[in-house]
């Protein structure tokens, strides 16, 4: 399904409503160019799952984590080499806990994500440069 952000705040709220959707252990595998929302949705995501905290991009930490009444683990897989380096920090663990996995440049480790994963596309809109096209596939939002 296709939807127009118009702004961040719509983004954050489109976050919050895929967090209803999403039952424990889901993986939430995002697309976009830099600058295009992925942290501003996972702070949406975030507020959904009843996680506290402030939710920034872990572009160098690779992983951050935030408890909630559903952890939120989110992955920025930007700076990983290849698959392999996501084993090494953990993945299967991650998958394990029960929590959501949201995980920006999921391009970067196609082949470690489950078939069943949540995939979110976000990109600039054709009609205006601050609005975001927003394609989520695998989950219908309430």
């Amino acid at each position: 399904m296709e939807y127009l952000s118009r702004s961040p705040a719509e983004t954050e709220a489109l976050g919050a409503r895929l967090a209803a959707a999403l039952s424990p252990g889901a993986v939430v595998a995002y697309t976009g160019g830099l600058g295009m929302g992925k942290t501003a949705f996972t702070r949406g995501l975030a507020r959904g799952l009843g996680c506290t905290g402030r939710v920034t991009s872990p572009t160098f930490t690779i992983v951050n984590e935030y408890e909630g009444r559903v952890p939120l683990f989110h992955f920025d897989m930007y700076r990983l080499p290849d698959e392999d380096s996501l084993f090494d920090i953990g993945w299967e663990d991650y998958l394990d806990r029960g929590g959501i996995c949201a995980v920006e440049w999921s391009e970067q480790v196609s082949g470690a994500l489950p078939p069943d994963a949540v995939r979110v596309d976000i990109a600039r809109h054709p009609d205006c440069e601050d609005w975001r096209r927003i394609t989520i596939e695998g989950v219908d939002l309430p």
